[in-house]
């Protein structure tokens, strides 16, 4: 039995945990404000919001309903278009929408508002910037986006009281959200507290299919998982955890990409962290994309794969009581081929902490800047010591079969002087390496090209004030 709250209403079911969201609020509870539209997580018409417990606090992050799994929704509060209507006014996020011209055929408009929403939940500042980021998974085919950018500055103009603690009793008094919220915290821990041994694998006879954000699985066999067995992982505490244990970091499995932005730890080894992760997909999809699904989807250009080869991550891989640690560069055999039996389930990533002289860059090149598959990607930690690279790890995507560790270039630059010429030398290498082919995002004239050029990029960006770094090109 499945069991969550919809709106203000608890929701007891039984249909199949492998059917997405968005059919069965759409189609068993006719709420069909909720839109479908690419049904592929991109446009941002079938947005919802999803309240779960997160730090001793009720968080509210924003979905795409197209790939969640009903399983996924147990135990948490959804929040449809419906569940934030008032009843006899619109709210100040839906008449900034109006009175700022971002609204037209509005058939994309539910989703702005269900995103503005959540960003007016968010603990993060109500800032423009942050308004901004809050709808980049949304489309608009009709409005032009200065008036939606207006309707975000407004918002954030309007949100700049909103008190730190004590926010959603601020907003239900400010009329950003219906009355009913009030009640929600306290019905959730009731809800927690009858679901704590309950279980909603469906398992239809079958061997489950373990599924965390499915952001990849329901795009490519919606109707395949429907019907299957499956195990689902996603939020599952024991899985979600990121922590340094000596010299090692840990990554539970079911992290999500979100999980990764927002970690102390991760932002701390790496700076430039939330450059990186703002070009993987949008905030709804960060919000449910899993590490383990990354990794597992084995995607030659998966982004979180190439950015923990480069840190030449280790996986663990488990089946009931045995487990086994895995090189991830070794995880990958050929297309979509892994060193894994079915039984096994990703359970972690660690990768050793990197030394205080590393520096580590991530680069991406795709047709648009977010909310796209690279042509090509590419990760390098390097060390070094005396003028001397003394640890090297690259990896590219897009240019092989599988995410692809370098490890000829690798080795090449362990023990050189940083030099222009050693680094020329190295695409040498890298280019015995690579064997990119011709496909819509490119040619494979094309993808050596632009690994050469992001290769470059990361020296150019890690060592732009080295004394005896000249010209690259």
């Amino acid at each position: 039995m499945i069991r969550f709250l919809l709106n203000d209403r608890l929701i007891a079911t039984n249909e199949p945990s492998g059917q997405v969201l968005l059919d069965f609020i759409r189609y068993s509870r006719h709420l069909t404000g909720t839109k479908t539209g690419c049904r592929e997580g991109d446009c941002g018409a079938c947005t919802v919001l999803v309240g779960d417990w997160h730090e001793n606090r009720l968080r509210y992050q924003s979905m795409t309903s197209c790939l969640v799994p009903l399983g996924n929704a147990h135990g948490r509060h959804i929040v449809t278009i419906e569940g934030l209507n008032l009843s006899d006014s619109l709210s100040p996020v839906q008449q900034a929408m109006v009175e700022e011209g971002g609204s037209q055929c509005g058939f994309c408009t539910v989703g702005f508002i269900v995103s503005l929403t959540g960003y007016s939940l968010s603990a993060k500042p109500a800032t423009y910037q942050n308004g901004i980021t809050a709808i980049d998974g949304n489309i608009c085919r009709c409005t032009g986006y200065k008036s939606i950018e207006r309707a975000v500055a407004r918002i954030s103009r309007e949100l700049a009281e909103r008190p730190a603690d004590g926010a959603v009793d601020w907003l239900i008094g400010n009329r950003f959200l219906p009355p009913y919220f009030a009640q929600i915290p306290q019905r959730m821990l009731a809800l927690q507290e009858q679901l704590a041994a309950e279980s909603v694998e469906h398992q239809n006879g079958h061997t489950p299919i373990p599924v965390g954000g499915g952001t990849d699985l329901f795009v490519q066999k919606p109707e395949a998982m429907r019907q299957a067995a499956i195990h689902h992982l996603y939020g599952k505490p024991a899985l979600t955890s990121i922590y340094q244990a000596g010299d090692y970091v840990y990554i539970g499995a079911s992290c999500t990409a979100d999980d990764l932005l927002n970690a102390p730890l991760l932002n701390q080894l790496f700076p430039k962290l939330p450059d990186y992760l703002k070009l993987i997909s949008s905030t709804p999809i960060r919000n449910m994309g899993t590490v383990a699904g990354n990794l597992i989807n084995a995607s030659p250009i998966g982004d979180l794969s190439i950015w923990l080869l480069a840190l030449d991550a280790q996986v663990v891989l488990r089946s009931g009581t045995k487990q086994r640690t895995l090189p991830l560069r070794k995880l990958y055999r050929g297309y979509k081929t892994l060193d894994k039996t079915p039984e096994e389930v990703l359970e972690s990533v660690s990768f050793r902490m990197p030394g205080a002289q590393a520096k580590f860059h991530f680069e991406k090149v795709s047709k648009r800047t977010y909310l796209d598959i690279a042509s090509v990607n590419t990760a390098l930690l390097l060390e070094t010591s005396g003028g001397l690279i003394t640890l090297a790890h690259v990896s590219a995507g897009g240019v092989a079969p599988v995410p692809l560790y370098l490890s000829l270039t690798s080795a090449f630059l362990v023990g050189k002087p940083l030099t222009a010429d050693t680094i020329r030398n190295a695409i040498k290498v890298a280019q015995t390496e690579i064997a990119p082919i011709s496909d819509v995002r490119g040619s494979a004239t094309y993808k050596r090209l632009l690994f050469r050029q992001l290769f470059y990029a990361h020296f150019l960006t890690l060592f732009s004030t080295q004394p005896d770094l000249p010209p690259l090109v």
